[in-house]
C-alpha cells in the first residue's frame, strides 16, 4: 500500500496536496535555469488535475483556493496552452490538464510612458509578469453582446493571455485616441509602434450617449 501511495503522489496528476505539486514543479522550474522552457518540452499527457483558474484570477486546487501568491507564481511558470485550446501544467516528464474559466492571467496594473507614436503601455499581471504591449504582445478586444461592452486581453507568452482588469480598463481607455485605419476613423491604443483598434469612433460616441 505504501508503494502505491508513493507512486500515485510522485506525479502531478496523482499529487494529493499543493505541497506535493509545489515540490515537483519547483524542480521543473529550476531545470529551466530561469524561465522554464515549457514550449520546448514534449512530455506525455498524464490526465487532468483538479485545478481551476477562475475569471477573477483565483487559483483553486481540489476545490480550495490557493492562498499563497508565491505558489501561484510557481504554478503559472509552467503553464502552457496548446493547439487543442486546452491549458496544461507542463514539466519535462509530464503534462496535466487544468481548467481555465476565462484567461489564465489578470492584468492588474498599467503604466504609460511616452506620448503619441512613442507611447508604451506596460502591464503587470497578478502572477508578477511585466508585459509591454507591442507587435509581439498584442492587445485584442472582444465584444460582449450580452452587455454591449468589450473585454480586453493582452498576449503574455505562448498562447497565454491576460484579461485586463476592469479597473485597468479605465486607464487603458484614457490612453486611447482617434486614429484613421484603412480609411475608417477608429478609437485605438498605441504602444511601441503598434496600433490596436478598439472600435469605430461612431460606435464609441453612440455608446457614450
Amino acid at each position: 500500500m505504501n508503494k502505491k501511495t508513493s507512486k500515485s503522489t510522485s506525479s502531478l496528476a496523482g499529487a494529493a496536496d499543493t505541497a506535493s505539486l509545489e515540490a515537483m514543479i519547483a524542480r521543473a522550474a529550476r531545470s529551466g535555469k530561469g524561465a522554464p522552457p515549457v514550449e520546448r518540452w514534449n512530455p506525455a499527457f498524464c490526465g487532468d488535475l483538479d485545478m481551476e483558474i477562475r475569471a477573477d484570477g483565483t487559483w483553486f486546487y481540489m476545490g480550495t483556493p490557493i492562498g499563497r501568491p508565491a505558489l501561484v507564481q510557481l504554478f503559472s511558470s509552467v503553464l502552457r496552452k496548446d493547439e487543442d485550446g486546452k491549458t496544461y501544467l507542463v514539466t519535462p516528464v509530464e503534462k496535466v490538464g487544468i481548467r481555465v474559466e476565462d484567461a489564465p492571467f489578470l492584468a492588474v496594473e498599467m503604466a504609460v510612458t511616452g506620448k503619441g507614436e512613442a507611447q508604451a503601455l506596460t502591464f503587470r499581471t497578478n502572477v508578477g509578469d511585466l508585459v509591454e504591449a507591442s507587435p509581439q504582445h498584442e492587445l485584442r478586444f472582444v465584444d460582449q453582446p450580452e452587455t454591449g461592452g468589450l473585454k480586453p486581453y493582452l498576449h503574455v507568452r505562448g498562447r497565454l493571455e491576460a484579461l485586463v482588469a476592469r479597473s485597468v480598463m479605465y486607464d487603458l481607455v484614457e490612453a486611447g485616441e482617434e486614429i484613421e485605419i484603412d480609411g475608417r476613423l477608429m478609437f485605438a491604443i498605441r504602444s511601441r509602434g503598434a496600433v490596436f483598434p478598439v472600435m469605430p469612433v461612431a460606435e464609441l460616441h453612440r455608446l457614450s450617449q
